[in-house]
């Protein structure tokens, strides 16, 4: 593999290697063009300037060993360093921490960090570990969790891990567990909701996600995990799939919101979990079971913090 490409350059043909195989050649090429932003590498896959085997590929196109990348002339910026992360946000995140061996980090994840940098911000969770972790030269999230969304997420450390995870989380080899608040009495019955999920953006840039019979199949299995009269439930939701917004949506569907969902959620239920405190997102990542490469497996939980711990507490009263 050729060295990541320099702030002027001509045409470059890049032999994928065997560590990149299964990557998105979108991603592959944030990691190769430094300094590029992510508006730019957008543009020439979408015009058709980067090909793969000579042929035009779509952003999601996954990398196999021995590819030939063709990337167009760029003039890139001079980025010797990224956006410095604030010292208390990169304090808070190593507190956050709750796993970590050589090839592999989780962490609880705060609510209200994004995952990665994009769309007005300069940096989230990926860009601070690179700073934490400096030594890490090939840090890769695993998978996301929306930025309102607490809990467990996995950052690997080396491409072998971050391949194993992949193709565990694409078959059944991954369990995640969510705990959710939503609205009203959700009946001990429902044990599931499948519907058909489909993304739209809107004219605005802001991505919904909506049930449709022309979208991906979804799967979440529920489970009552605590009630509050008639007024609020605590369940645990199980993606079985993994769709943008799946559990989200779903609770939508099946008339029971989640709590501070500003884009699918219900106002008049959000505003009174706010009166109790609840301030945020009521969704969280709270246990995670992985098999890892050695033939084990990890088993993790989560807490909540103490803003969720207070509002179930105020409304047990």
């Amino acid at each position: 593999m050729t060295n990541p490409i320099s702030p002027i350059s001509g045409v470059q043909l890049l032999e994928v290697a065997p560590e990149f195989a299964g990557q998105r050649i979108d991603n592959f090429l944030r990691t190769q063009l430094k300094g590029a932003p992510k508006t730019l590498i957008y543009r020439i896959l979408r015009k058709g300037e980067v090909r793969v085997n000579k042929g035009r590929v779509k952003p999601e196109y996954k990398l196999q060993a021995g590819d030939v990348v063709r990337v167009p002339p760029l003039r890139l910026a001079e980025r010797d360093e990224p956006a410095p992360v604030a010292q208390g946000l990169l304090e808070r995140l190593d507190a956050s921490i709750v796993y970590e061996d050589k090839a592999l980090i989780v962490l609880n994840k705060p609510a209200g960090i994004a995952v990665h940098g994009g769309s007005g911000l300069n940096y989230g969770v990926i860009e601070a570990f690179r700073q934490l972790r400096p030594e890490a030269k090939d840090l890769e999230l695993v998978h996301r969790l929306d930025r309102d969304t607490s809990g467990l997420l996995m950052i690997a450390k080396k491409r072998s891990m971050l391949r194993h995870l992949h193709q565990a989380l694409r078959g059944d080899g991954v369990d995640k567990r969510y705990m959710a608040l939503v609205r009203g009495a959700w009946p001990s019955a429902k044990k599931q909701v499948s519907a058909p999920l489909r993304k739209n953006n809107l004219r605005s840039g802001e991505r919904m996600v909506e049930v449709s019979d022309e979208g991906k199949e979804a799967l979440t299995v529920f489970r009552v995990l605590r009630r509050f009269g008639d007024f609020a439930t605590l369940v645990e939701a199980r993606p079985v799939t993994g769709r943008t917004h799946q559990i989200r949506v779903h609770a939508k569907y099946a008339g029971h919101s989640i709590a501070g969902d500003a884009k699918y959620g219900d106002d008049e239920f959000t505003r009174e979990i706010r009166v109790l405190g609840g301030k945020r997102l009521f969704l969280h990542a709270y246990s995670l079971v992985v098999p890892l490469p050695d033939g084990g497996e990890l088993r993790l939980e989560a807490p909540v913090d103490e803003m969720w711990e207070q509002a179930l507490e105020r409304l047990s009263v």
